[in-house]
């Protein structure tokens, strides 16, 4: 197995929830010192609707997941480790928080 180096958080939305996303971003940004990434309203990359990213250390996993499971008011997150192996990182190595939705890997085959 390939050693983690962090991991990422998506927090997904629609343009009803685009505020209440953008605010738990923020929260954990100032809360935790985690990188927030920029909001993407339409679906970037495999992600199949709005999201904004997470990128969370190794050390703080718990504390920032744990924190996200009591505090995603119903937004759906999705957690991926980064090993460096894009594929098996979106598939394989993965944590939902909510429903689980359906990505578009076809970019990692």
């Amino acid at each position: 197995m390939s050693e983690i180096e962090n991991f990422h958080a998506h927090v997904y939305y629609d343009a009803p929830t685009r505020a209440q996303a953008l605010s738990l971003c923020e929260t954990a940004g100032k809360t935790f010192g985690v990188k927030v990434g920029r909001m993407h309203d339409h679906p970037v990359g495999p992600h199949p609707r709005g999201s904004c990213q997470l990128t969370i250390g190794k050390e703080q996993f718990t504390d920032v997941i744990s924190w996200l499971v009591l505090n995603r008011a119903g937004l759906t997150v999705f957690t991926h480790a980064q090993t460096g192996n894009a594929l098996k990182d979106h598939t394989d190595h993965v944590i939902w928080l909510g429903p689980s939705e359906t990505l578009e890997l076809s970019q990692f085959r």
